[in-house]
């Protein structure tokens, strides 16, 4: 059943589908999570076509499938009735115990196959309760707790949440915890729908976070999603997006996610830091890091929307010209 799964590189499996329609936000195009969301159920289906189905591997083995990064760069914009060919391609591994992959999304543009995404994902089997041993070409991969290395990050984000650590559920603030840009707070309990095998946090759930710390981010700053529209006709789109995972979470914690805008590019985009953390046992547990660039589509028509660049107002609410590069 497994001796077609190497993980040595350029071992392929290609999957064709349509977008979510419940991720057509901005007119007719799709956003960033849904995006993210199809290139992780493409390399579940990679698994399944070598007979390694997340259903099988639990039941059998009590491994749970876990998406530890993904990174996902816009090439071109993804539409709903677009049929998405994405291209999962298996890469050389490290000594680490994660499973890279590379994806590649094309669309047909022009009566041409055109590339419209590029990204990557990481995978873990994370063992829960039975020491079965795990099949062959997943040994090295399997691990008892996801406890990844992490880099050194600058103390800011968890310094403000040490300010917020009484938020109830659902407070937001802007803390100024330590020199140069302000870092947003927002907590939130951490519901059994953003969670799998019973009881973690999944990476989709890590994204789902991601989108919403944005979206209260903006309103906070003056830059609601409706207020930017009915003024502007602008939408944000996402360009770059990256999460990674480094500790569990669990259903039922209190997560704290941390925003800070780290820069402004030529006034056309900007990318933010988003990290996240648990209160256990009295410590701080960082759980989480992504990174998300934004910029803003004008909508002209229900067909026609482009970039455009921030005016003075958005580039000053976003982090002012101190951000700026």
């Amino acid at each position: 059943m497994f001796g077609a799964l190497e993980f040595k590189g350029n071992d392929v499996a290609v999957v064709e589908r349509y977008p979510s329609f419940e991720g057509s936000n901005i007119a007719t195009g799709i956003g960033f999570k849904h995006l993210m969301y199809m290139a992780e159920e493409a390399v579940i289906q990679y698994f399944r076509e070598r007979g390694l189905g997340p259903q099988f591997l639990y039941e059998t083995y009590g491994l749970g499938l876990e998406v530890v990064h993904s990174d996902a760069r816009l090439l071109i914009g993804i539409n709903l009735d677009d049929l998405v060919q994405v291209e999962v391609r298996s890469e050389a591994q490290s000594e680490d115990s994660d499973l890279s992959f590379s994806i590649q999304m094309f669309v047909p543009r022009g009566g041409k196959k055109t590339r419209a995404l590029t990204g990557r994902l990481k995978v873990l089997f994370r063992q829960d309760g039975s020491r079965s041993e795990p099949p062959e070409e997943l040994v090295g991969h399997v691990t008892a707790e996801i406890d990844r290395p992490m880099p050194v990050l600058a103390p800011g984000a968890s310094l403000a949440i040490r300010q917020c650590l009484g938020l109830t559920t659902d407070r937001v603030t802007t803390c100024e915890a330590h020199e140069g840009p302000k870092t947003f707070v927002w907590k939130r309990r951490i519901p059994y729908f953003y969670c799998h095998y019973n009881k973690r946090l999944q990476h989709s759930g890590y994204l789902r976070l991601m989108e919403e710390v944005v979206d209260r981010f903006l309103a906070d700053c003056g830059l609601s999603i409706q207020t930017m529209l009915e003024r502007k006709r602008w939408i944000p789109i996402v360009t770059h997006a990256r999460m990674e995972t480094w500790r569990e979470a669990f259903m039922e914690e209190d997560v704290y996610t941390a925003l800070t805008v780290e820069s402004i590019f030529k006034n056309f985009t900007y990318t933010a830091r988003v990290e996240c953390y648990v209160q256990r046992a009295g410590e701080l547990v960082h759980t989480a890091t992504g990174r998300i660039t934004h910029g803003y589509l004008e909508i002209r028509s229900r067909r026609e929307w482009s970039l455009v660049g921030f005016d003075e107002a958005t580039r000053e609410a976003l982090g002012g010209t101190g951000a700026t590069h």
